[in-house]
């Protein structure tokens, strides 16, 4: 099955098993799901989270509980943008800046508390929190398929903010792990570590890309993202 077949398939398992969580349907996004919560506090509990002071973090519903409880914990914690097509495309929560963290950590809310700041101002990233629609139980992530998580990732590369050893996480239903094989490009961004309610994968993830792949970006999209243009330069 190619990447947008096992989309559609799990996108319809979650709904129709009723796992499927506000915002509905859970067809065309990073889906929320039954047990968001529990995953979010079975990765506190991981090594990687517990060594990580700076974080950056995927705006979806599913990973809200993640990005409150790396403000209560004292992390700083930055998003993306939408799309990246801000001149200053990260948004940065400092946790002893933040006065309202439920507020500060939703879609709605994050630029009443945010700073929002180019790459030159991000500090090195210690772990990465993506969201996923689906992932393999080797490390392959299905995402809505715009590309944008992967973009970000190969932004902060170029500016040496991650790197190979860079932990990027996902947090998901078992219902949105997949064992089939899934053939993934070299932007693609594997899956170190792998959390649902219940369990915790860890797979033997590839290769992360080296930065920006120039010859995958055409010319109207380097246009519509102001951080590739300056990188280019």
């Amino acid at each position: 099955m190619d990447k947008q077949a096992l989309r559609e398939r799990v996108w319809d398992e979650l709904e129709g098993s009723g796992e499927a969580r506000f915002p509905f349907p859970p067809h065309g996004r990073i889906p929320n799901f039954a047990g968001a919560e529990t995953a979010a506090d079975r990765l506190t509990e991981q090594a990687e989270w517990r060594e990580a002071d700076v974080l950056k973090a995927n705006p979806d519903a599913p990973q809200l509980p993640v990005r409150r409880r790396a403000l209560r914990e004292g992390k700083t914690l930055y998003m993306a943008q939408p799309r990246l097509t801000s001149e200053e495309p990260f948004l940065r929560l400092d946790p002893a800046e933040v006065s309202d963290i439920d507020e500060a950590t939703t879609v709605s809310g994050v630029s009443k508390h945010a700073v929002p700041v180019g790459p030159e101002e991000v500090e090195p990233i210690d772990l990465v929190v993506a969201g996923s629609v689906a992932v393999t139980d080797d490390g392959a992530r299905i995402g809505k398929g715009e590309g944008y998580s992967d973009l970000e990732f190969a932004v902060l590369r170029e500016f040496d903010l991650v790197d190979e050893e860079t932990t990027v996480a996902t947090t998901v239903h078992g219902m949105q792990v997949l064992s089939e094989g899934v053939e993934t490009d070299d932007h693609d961004v594997p899956m170190d570590l792998i959390v649902t309610p219940d369990r915790v994968l860890r797979p033997a993830s590839g290769s992360k890309p080296p930065g920006l792949l120039w010859d995958r970006l055409d010319e109207d999209r380097i246009a519509e993202i102001p951080v590739l243009s300056r990188v280019r330069r």
